[in-house]
């Protein structure tokens, strides 16, 4: 069991999401920075789809009332075992053990793992919260508890990390495919010039701020189906890149989709997009 005794502002449980269940208005969800949860979970010799917790830039506080093993992986973050910093990913916290994550000095979110999981009831075989529908467990609170599987080890070699996204004055470029509805827009004011991530991105989307682009067609559009990297662009035309926790349908025109939205997962508000065209 873990006693958690300081939740950070967006601490949850995250796992591989819950693929399969867009028909009945339920999105993926699951970990925005994926290969970093793949990685804690092999670190500790969980299976790659094991819960862990995905921390918010202020990170989080823990007691662990057992011996346990865990990881910390994504956001760079000074860790400490009761109050004293520790050096590697993998860190033995013994029982009544007190573990931190810090603030994020680069990147945006955490990533822990404990050895056997964090046990959390499933919803549509997954753990994941999903800040949008309100399915899975609670976003955590102080003095809330968490229970822990049984260890189950996994042959998973671990893996290199690609990294938590650009260091100072470097650019994310997502690779798009424009469609369905990129005739409704001057698409190429969407290649020609960057744009910055607002402060009002979260779990559901990324929102940018920048040229607004063109709108070349007038009328509205009935709610289609959405998915993971959709390009959404409203009224204003500031586009909006659908993560995790997105709806599975919008009633504004999706003019593409990125192909990997895993650099948005630790780009931090201010930080410059660039799009490249993927014909």
């Amino acid at each position: 069991m873990i006693t958690v005794l300081r939740a950070g502002p967006l601490t949850t449980v995250q796992d591989l999401g819950r693929p399969g269940y867009a028909h009945l208005g339920v999105p993926r969800s699951g970990a925005l920075d994926v290969p970093a949860l793949r990685l804690a979970n092999r670190l500790v010799g969980n299976p790659d789809g094991a819960a862990g917790l995905e921390t918010t830039l202020m990170g989080c506080k823990l007691r662990f009332e057992v011996p346990a093993t865990v990881a910390v992986t994504g956001a760079e973050a000074t860790v400490k075992l009761d109050k004293v910093p520790v050096a590697g990913p993998v860190v033995a916290v013994p029982a009544g053990g007190v573990l931190e994550i810090g603030r994020a000095v680069r990147g945006v979110r955490s990533y822990l793992a404990v050895a056997g999981g964090i046990a959390v009831d499933p919803v549509l075989g997954s753990r994941s919260t999903d800040t949008l529908a309100g399915l899975g467990p609670e976003r955590l609170a102080d003095g809330m508890t968490l229970p822990v599987g049984s260890c189950a080890i996994s042959d998973g070699a671990p893996f290199d990390y690609p990294g938590v996204g650009p260091v100072d004055g470097e650019e994310i470029v997502l690779g798009v495919r424009l469609g369905p509805r990129d005739d409704w827009f001057d698409v190429a004011g969407l290649f020609g010039t960057p744009y910055k991530i607002s402060q009002m991105s979260n779990r559901v989307g990324a929102r940018l701020a920048g040229t607004a682009l063109t709108r070349t067609q007038a009328g509205e559009l009935p709610s289609e189906g959405v998915v993971l990297g959709a390009v959404q662009v409203p009224n204003d035309g500031q586009p909006i890149i659908f993560l995790a926790d997105h709806p599975t349908t919008g009633g504004y025109p999706v003019i593409g989709v990125v192909d990997d939205v895993t650099p948005l997962a630790q780009a931090r508000p201010g930080s410059t997009v660039r799009f490249r065209d993927l014909v």
